[in-house]
């Protein structure tokens, strides 16, 4: 017991020096420390005993106000009492045992109160052991009788208490048997503790309540009866007359809703007996309860409500016995009763709730004659000093306005617009109220039902003189337009409703706005439009409702309309389809994308169709934008974008490859018409239009083999574009991948020849590069194409001696040397077919090369190259005799200024 003691003082020191706030930690390591030590023998230790009187007081101390809460409160006194008890000498002191007695009561009664009946229960026990204890002891003294008399006394007053604990742990843990012993007990105890009648009397009443809502009937039942027995025991110390009836009502109501048929004497007399005791109306109204529950004969019903009549009832109880009446088809007695009340209240400024109740039971009982006659009459009171109050006259507005709808509904509009008029008689001229907009919206909508075009109008604009910023008063406006065809105030309707659904007005449309009322009138407005052939202002009604709508799918409901409408307007022009058409269908196929992607209410089918039906749309679209190729990127991207969203396949990923081609395609088409500035965006974009497309080809290689498709190809020529306008490094790379295609044609090395150079791209070794593999393929076929090959040869002496040069170094001069030579060997093969200025372009660059060098005065290679420029000259045609002629000249020239310097070299020597 040492370490225990030991860590118990500790912990104990710790809480006492902790603030409240802090000492959770603390009390539930003291709580598992205590956990089962009641079942270890019991060694007198007086630091324990100290640390539980000092845990005690801590927690009384902390009782006051909410420093603690209950739950801890209840660990800190029941380490407190176990500790006390862990202590207990073998013979206690009288001193020791009220200390228990007081700890384990309190420490039962707090577990209790924190709705833990079974460790309640052990705390309870304790404190029965010890009392027994302490009135062993008491009884056994000889001296002092009378105090020992006063205190064993005091003795069964804690008897009782705990006593009554031990009945409420019972009864909340369902053991109700358990529960009458121990109240048992305590009613045999009141003989000599008559003062404890009142709480015993209530602690029963409490059981009964208790057990009534958990609807135990018969245990209900038994408990109110035992509150009621014991409360007349010593009327002296009784609860009074007014506790007793309470209990005696409950016990009535109990019987009532346990089974009225079987118990109707006994609720009878519970309810009668109350009244008896303590008359009061609650009691008289139970009573004409369970007399129509019990099906009593109208005249014992009609005695209870003239008993109920005769004493100080209010107007609303009375009403309430009406309504009551009604509800149990006692419908003569409750217009009977009804008219008594208001003859008892007539003088009453809230005769206008009894007046409006009537209305209601004849509006019930399908009496519409009887009803308009009392309409009537309280319409003319109206007008007469006998106003209704607010309240009772807002419910004649609702039953008015509730009666005018179902007829509405049943297309009787003429009898709805009555009962909106009687309604609208309660309205002042020029009142100014939202409640009265609606009822001109409502009377407008009858007058256009009737085709009563010009009283409509005259509503709707009362309508808007009370709430003009009322959504609901547009669209009354819009539909009356409509009818009239009056196209233009349509339009500015439908412009209105679209303001007012972005920001409500601050009234009755402020919640059905939020039920997305506001969505579905703008719906409405572009059918009636489209019924009405107004197609402009259905596509207002339609794209103001895409603007609005939280609902997507009835966004993507009015986005395929919209999409239809243009589709339809392009059909009727019978003219090429605009790019003022396509701008229109761009947006929306946007948005259709955002909602599809988002919407989380569709399951796979819905998504898969909705994406498909907007994706060919797109697909069709970008097909027609040739001349567009910002628009048509837009499209084919729009459309690869909704493809994912379908369950993939073969013929999607088909599809998706197509689009992302095009895509890159027309971005690069559209790079080529811009500045140079402007292509670094556009580029980029290519650039992963090109990426994702990679990725879906190598998906579908891998589900099968395309011997004849051309993508890769495409694929590295749309890169090698993109990258070399980039100035990007990898473009080299890209080069090696085109070479490594399997039958590499020699149009796309030209291709990208060309590209490797049309600015801002600037790679000459690539060009060069993809110019001498693609003569080296013509030479290879069986049947050579001499022009081609002839204009590989041009491109690459033009890119190894470009104009404007003024010194070439050895190994260039050695590279154009080779070039002449595959130039020479073209011409030897078709001498005749050889172009005759492509011969004199050769020449005429053979001829520069020369005299570039003879400048420089490299003499050797001078002849040499002007030599191969004279070489050309038989293969001249009729420009063969012009230039021989001049260039024999100046050749003759530098062969002198040759030998001269040939011989001046040897002088030197």
């Amino acid at each position: 017991m040492e370490p225990f003691a030991s860590t118990v003082k500790i912990l104990t020191g710790n809480l006492l020096h902790k603030q409240p706030s802090d000492c959770e930690e603390v009390i539930e390591k003291l709580f598992s420390e205590v956990s089962g030590l009641e079942d270890c023998p019991k060694t007198p230790d007086p630091q324990l005993e100290e640390c539980a009187i000092q845990l005690w007081n801590w927690a009384v101390t902390k009782n006051v106000g909410a420093t603690l809460n209950d739950i801890q409160k209840a660990k800190v006194r029941h380490v407190a009492c176990t500790l006390l008890y862990c202590c207990e000498p073998e013979n206690p002191t009288e001193g020791v045992i009220r200390k228990q007695i007081l700890m384990a009561s309190k420490t039962g009664r707090t577990w209790l109160d924190c709705k833990n009946p079974q460790m309640a229960d052990n705390f309870l026990s304790l404190a029965v052991k010890s009392l027994e204890t302490l009135y062993s002891q008491l009884t056994s003294r000889t001296d002092g009788a009378g105090d020992n008399t006063s205190s064993k006394v005091d003795v069964e007053k804690d008897l009782l208490r705990i006593l009554s604990c031990q009945a409420e742990s019972a009864i909340s843990q369902g053991n109700n048997h358990e529960a009458v012993v121990y109240i048992q007990r305590c009613k045999d105890m009141l003989l000599r503790l008559p003062k404890d009648t009142v709480y015993l009397s209530l602690t029963c009443y409490n059981f009964g309540i208790d057990t009534y809502n958990l609807k135990k009937y018969e245990d209900s039942a038994f408990w109110l009866s035992q509150s009621y027995e014991i409360g007349k025991i010593k009327l002296k110390y009784a609860p009074g007359p007014e506790v007793l009836a309470k209990v005696l009502r409950l016990l009535a109501t109990v019987y009532l809703e346990w089974d009225c048929q079987r118990f109707q004497e006994k609720a009878l007399s519970a309810v009668s007996l109350a009244n008896k005791e303590c008359a009061s109306i609650s009691g008289l109204y139970l009573k004409i309860r369970i007399l129509m529950r019990c099906g009593a004969a109208d005249d014992h019903i009609r005695a209870g409500l003239n008993e109920m009549m005769e004493s100080e009832v209010s107007l609303e109880v009375c009403l309430s016995a009406v309504k009551l009446l009604m509800s149990e088809d006692r419908e003569v007695l409750a217009f009977e009763h009804l008219k008594c009340v208001c003859r008892r209240f007539e003088s009453s400024p809230d005769l206008g709730t009894a007046l409006v109740l009537h209305i209601e039971l004849l509006l019930q009982r399908g009496k519409e004659l009887l009803c308009k006659q009392k309409i009537e009459d309280i319409i003319t009171g109206h007008y007469t000093g006998k106003q209704l109050t607010p309240q009772a006259l807002t419910s004649l507005h609702v039953m008015l306005w509730d009666k005018a709808s179902k007829h509405f509904e049943t297309r009787d509009y003429a009898e709805a617009l009555q009962w909106y008029n009687y309604s609208l008689s309660f309205f002042k001229a020029g009142q100014m109220e939202p409640n009265l907009a609606k009822l001109q919206r409502n009377r407008a909508s009858c007058f256009l039902q009737l085709k009563q075009l010009e009283k409509a109008k005259e509503a709707i604009k009362e309508a808007e003189r009370c709430d003009p910023d009322s959504i609901f008063t547009q669209f009354m406006i819009y539909k009356i337009a409509v009818q009239e065809n009056n196209v233009k105030k349509a339009a500015e309707a439908v412009n209105a409703m679209g303001i007012l659904a972005k920001s409500p007005a601050a009234s009755e449309d402020t919640l059905l706005v939020s039920e997305n009322v506001s969505s579905n009138l703008l719906s409405l407005a572009a059918q009636i439009a489209l019924e009405n052939e107004q197609q402009e202002t259905a596509i207002k009604a339609l794209e103001s409702l895409c603007e609005n709508s939280k609902d997507d799918a009835q966004v993507l409901t009015a986005l395929r309309c919209l999409v239809r409408l243009v589709l339809t307007t392009i059909e009727k022009s019978e003219r090429a389809v605009s790019n003022d058409n396509l701008d229109v269908l761009l947006p929306y196929l946007k948005m259709a994308l955002q909602k599809v992607t988002v919407q989380s209410g569709m399951n796979v089918e819905q998504r898969t169709e909705e994406a498909n039906w907007f994706r060919k749309i797109a697909w069709n679209s970008a097909l027609q934008c040739k001349s567009s190729p910002d628009r048509m990127r837009d499209f084919f991207v729009l459309s690869y974008q909704l493809s994912q969203l379908c369950p993939s396949d073969r013929t999607l990923l088909m599809g998706q490859k197509t689009c992302l081609l095009m895509a890159a395609a027309a971005t690069l088409e559209l790079c080529r018409k811009s500045p140079h500035s402007a292509q670094t965006d556009e580029l980029t974009q290519a650039l992963e239009h090109i990426q994702i497309c990679w990725e879906v080809w190598k998906t579908l290689r891998a589900s099968g083999s395309f011997p004849l498709d051309p993508t890769d190809t495409l694929l590295l020529l749309y890169e090698f574009e993109a990258r070399a306008k980039l100035n990007d490094p990898k473009v080299e790379t890209v080069l090696e991948s085109v070479l490594e295609l399997e039958n590499v044609d020699s149009k796309v090395l030209e291709t990208i020849a060309a590209l490797a150079m049309e600015p801002p791209a600037h790679f000459p070794l690539l060009c060069k590069k993809a110019l001498r593999v693609a003569l080296s393929l013509h030479k290879k076929q069986p049947q050579a194409d001499l022009a081609r090959c002839s204009q590989c040869v041009h491109s690459l002496i033009k890119l190894s001696l470009p104009n404007g040069v003024t010194e070439v170094e050895a190994h260039v001069l050695e590279e154009v040397w080779d070039y002449y030579e595959e130039a020479q060997s073209i011409i030897a093969a078709a001498p005749d077919d050889f172009p005759e200025m492509e011969t004199l372009w050769l020449l005429t660059r053979a001829w520069n090369t020369g005299i570039l060098l003879y400048s420089l005065a490299k003499y050797a290679e001078a002849e040499k190259w002007c030599g191969l420029a004279m070489s050309f000259i038989r293969h001249l045609g009729s420009l063969k005799e012009s230039y021989e002629v001049q260039m024999s000249g100046l050749y003759s020239e530098i062969l002198d200024r040759l030998d001269k310097a040939k011989n001046n070299f040897l002088m030197e020597e």
